[in-house]
């Protein structure tokens, strides 16, 4: 192949410094993903041809050495079929890039595209029950400013459904904690949507800008220098209340509890308070209700409620099916009478009857 005006890594720095951010709009962690996902495909590809990642050129990353590529984190670093398929969707960005860029080698770039995904099993969300929730959200000490911090955060986190990144970046001017009590968080695409808060999310936050003296434009969420949490910090501290509520309840220990995890328990809530799945995706953010039906499929008591309606609603059971109650004289009857009336049948019969002895006393 012969050189191209533009190179391999001229075409990777328009990619990142112009397309992503400016014409995409996409968000640093999207960013961040993308780079990594080409950085193992640059470096595997050095590899396989012997030489180092600067010298390689357009050529080089062919559809056959993509696929090897895929197949080489799956089983070598042992990634699942999703991420498998995570990373194949930021190699296709960069190569429909290409492909708008270098018509010349078009080709090529359409092999890659033509790459299929890898099936991949989904699992069911992880969620906690509502009681759950109130759990771990009472754990903190609230009579220590760290524990009020603490409560205020997970309890935002319920009352929202937010990704973590959308709490690291929630900023006091985001917040209105007077009615309408409501916030503004600014998702994936730097998208923004209100969502209402409850008048203890408002009070717990009104509580704690008090404590904070946060100002306008700060975030909301800091830590003891003042710093805004990350996204380990808040991981952490959910971590921490989570193990400190499973010794009430051990069965926490069985689950992973993460942020995402408090985000998936908001919506199991509302989707089990009758809530409409559409007014769920926006209330969470998504982009599809496709992803959104994936909280219906998980949770088991709105099966088992539409189990039950579908029970009723087939009429198998008899309307006026009433348990059985035996009646005053049966209870009446006693045991010792029940062994005469036994006796006396059999007689009659012809059969001879044992009598037990006790019987016999009585």
């Amino acid at each position: 192949m012969s050189r191209l005006p533009r190179g391999l890594f001229a075409h990777v720095q328009s990619y990142f410094t112009e397309y992503l951010p400016r014409q995409r709009g996409a968000s640093v962690h999207t960013i961040r993903a993308y780079r990594d996902a080409l950085t193992l495909l640059f470096k595997f590809v050095a590899e396989q041809r012997g030489r180092g990642v600067a010298s390689l050129q357009l050529g080089d990353v062919e559809a056959d050495t993509v696929m090897h590529f895929l197949d080489h984190i799956e089983a070598e670093r042992s990634n699942t079929a999703a991420t498998r398929n995570c990373r194949r969707a930021a190699i296709r960005g960069f190569f429909r890039h290409l492909l708008r860029n270098d018509l010349v080698h078009s080709q090529q770039y359409i092999r890659v595209l033509a790459i299929p995904a890898k099936k991949a099993r989904q699992r069911p969300a992880t969620y906690l029950e509502a009681e759950d929730a109130r759990l771990i959200i009472n754990m903190p000490d609230k009579r220590t400013c760290d524990g009020w911090r603490d409560y205020t955060l997970l309890l935002f986190l319920y009352n929202c459904g937010a990704r973590v990144s959308e709490v690291a970046g929630l900023r006091w001017d985001d917040l209105q904690l007077a009615a309408p009590r409501q916030v503004r968080l600014r998702g994936k695409g730097k998208k923004e949507r209100l969502l209402p808060l409850w008048p203890e999310t408002a009070n717990a936050l009104h509580r704690l800008r008090g404590m904070s003296l946060g100002a306008s434009g700060q975030c909301v969420f800091v830590n003891r220098h003042g710093q805004p949490l990350t996204r380990d910090g808040i991981a952490y501290v959910l971590t921490k209340h989570a193990t400190t509520a499973a010794h009430d309840n051990p069965a926490l220990l069985r689950k992973h509890i993460t942020p995402h995890v408090m985000r998936h328990s908001c919506a199991v809530a509302l989707l089990q308070s009758g809530t409409d799945v559409t007014v769920i995706r926006d209330y969470l953010g998504h982009a599809s209700v496709a992803t959104t039906d994936r909280y219906i499929t998980t949770n088991l008591q709105l099966k088992r409620d539409a189990m039950q309606a579908f029970w009723k609603k087939a009429g198998i059971e008899p309307a006026n099916a009433k348990p059985w109650k035996p009646k005053a004289d049966l209870l009446a009857f006693r045991p010792a009478r029940i062994l005469a009336v036994l006796v006396s049948n059999r007689n009659l019969s012809g059969v001879r009857t044992s009598v037990p002895p006790r019987a016999r006393r009585r």
